[in-house]
Parts: structure tokens; sequence; C-alpha cells
């Protein structure tokens, strides 16, 4: 097996696609946000994380995004 089909392969067992179908935009996003957390707790669990390892890892990723976010103000013009 070639590594880039191996590759693939990790893609298919880690990434879980979420439902396009029949759902607002904020259902949507949080569906994906969901999908992918559980998608990165399986795989670093998998890899021998525990559970309050993945915990630590996974809260203060999701602060530095929350701290990072600077929406952009809008124009006075619109």
């Amino acid at each position: 097996m070639s590594e880039s089909t191996n590759k693939s392969t990790d893609h298919e067992l880690f990434v879980t696609e979420f439902p396009k179908g029949n759902f607002g935009i904020v259902d949507y996003l949080q569906g994906r946000v969901h999908f992918a957390l559980m998608d990165q707790m399986k795989l670093m669990h998998k890899s021998g994380m525990s559970q309050e390892q993945i915990k630590e890892a996974i809260l203060k990723t999701v602060s530095e995004i929350v701290e990072n976010f600077e929406p952009k103000k809008e124009s006075e013009s619109s």
C-alpha cells in the first residue's frame, strides 16, 4: 500500500463528515465543531493520551482561539 493511500485511510478513520442537508448555518457549524472535536479526541486517545490530558489540550486550544478572536469591525458606511 502506498503512503498516500495509507494517509487517506487514516483520514477516513478519523474524519467524520457532518451531513449538509436541512440544517441552519448555526446548527451546521456547531455540528462540524462537535464532530471535529470527537474525531480529535478519538485520535488523541488512540495515541495513548489520558482523558485528562485530552481535556487539558483541547481546552487550552479552544481558549487560545477564543482569546485571539478579533472580529472585523463593520465599516461606518455599512
